[in-house]
């Protein structure tokens, strides 16, 4: 478990975590944010709510929000930010990730390029 700034928080993504961990009702009140295989893209963001910290979770503490990224993910997301999004048809969390290739049409999923890969294939240029 290490304090980390793997992820940065909007001032909306702040206000949206603090309100749904402040309205929850079960133990499992502290975010974890992920990666998962899934749709056209290849991979998706994930985010659940979780009772403890485990091993290896890096953990990003901004202005008294807590959020746990899981290990597995920690390549994939270096040097993102992450914000809430309101417009007229929808509203959800969005991530503003320098590691993104591209993103499928719906924008369920995306392809991303772990971090040492990019280091690898920039270096080899």
């Amino acid at each position: 478990m290490q304090k980390s700034n793997i992820l940065t928080l909007t001032p909306k993504a702040i206000e949206r975590i603090r309100y749904l961990v402040n309205q929850s009702s079960s133990q499992d009140n502290i975010l974890r944010v992920g990666i998962e295989k899934g749709g056209c893209a290849g991979l998706t963001y994930s985010m659940d709510y979780i009772s403890e910290i485990k091993e290896g979770d890096e953990i990003v503490d901004q202005d008294d929000v807590r959020v746990v990224i899981d290990p597995k993910a920690i390549l994939y997301l270096l040097g993102t930010e992450m914000d809430y999004v309101e417009d007229k048809f929808s509203s959800g969390f969005k991530f503003n990730n320098p590691n993104e290739v591209s993103a499928c049409g719906c924008g369920e999923s995306v392809e991303i390029v772990p971090v040492d890969t990019v280091t690898k294939v920039s270096t080899a240029s």
